[in-house]
């Protein structure tokens, strides 16, 4: 009986979810228009529920299942990474559309165990990257970039959007005797000191010295 009643709970709210969910931007499309499947970035947690993922949005009351539909499962590769197939719940950052009640994930943004629901990034703040060992930081939007490394001062440099190709998100700039390049591969990355996961590498070169970490967009 009980599962029997979940299942009801789980199908009302499936038939909710694409108008409330603001996270990716569903709409109130009329039943007889096609369903919108552009990828856009989607926020919220995915936990188990039996054998089956569930996604929830961040702000909704609702629930979908959850489909990985990126080649060769690399999103579940990704999750997994940071406990999905041990059972633990997750906040994700996914490129998906919502179809028959399911979230299609074909791009991981980032993902982290037992997180909670971020606030998204706006103009200011288009792309964030970090690494360990030595610590640094990197945080790029509207005109400017700013780059933090353990022991050293703070750089900040003009900055221009970035739109990436093939993949790859690179940017070049000097100015005042210093200069930076960053080069962001779409590829997961995985940081096991924040229990994260992440959907780009990161390599960042400054005055002639680079460091490693990981990417993902604001």
């Amino acid at each position: 009986m009980k599962l029997r009643k979940a299942a009801c709970i789980l199908a009302l709210a499936f038939s909710s979810l694409a108008a409330q969910s603001e996270e990716i931007n569903v709409g109130d499309l009329p039943a007889s228009k096609p369903a919108d499947t552009k990828p856009r970035l989607a926020y919220g947690q995915v936990v188990k529920y039996g054998d089956r993922l569930m996604f929830a949005p961040c702000r909704g009351r609702t629930f979908v299942f959850f489909d990985d539909v990126s080649a060769d499962g690399l999103v579940s590769k990704a999750l997994d990474a940071v406990g999905m197939a041990a059972g633990k719940k997750l906040y994700v950052e996914l490129l998906g559309f919502i179809e028959n009640d399911r979230l299609k994930a074909s791009q991981l943004n980032f993902a982290q165990t037992d997180g909670r629901c971020q606030v998204p990034g706006t103009a200011e703040e288009a792309w964030r990257a970090s690494g360990n060992e030595p610590g640094w930081i990197l945080a790029a939007g509207g005109e400017q970039i700013q780059f933090k490394r353990q022991g050293r001062p703070e750089l900040v440099l003009p900055f221009a959007s970035i739109v990436p190709e093939n993949g790859v998100a690179s940017y070049r700039v000097s100015e005042g005797g210093h200069s930076l390049t960053l080069s962001f591969e779409q590829k997961p990355c995985h940081d096991p000191m924040a229990r994260s996961v992440f959907g780009w590498t990161a390599s960042v070169t400054v005055d002639g010295e680079t460091v490693k970490g990981c990417a993902w967009q604001r």
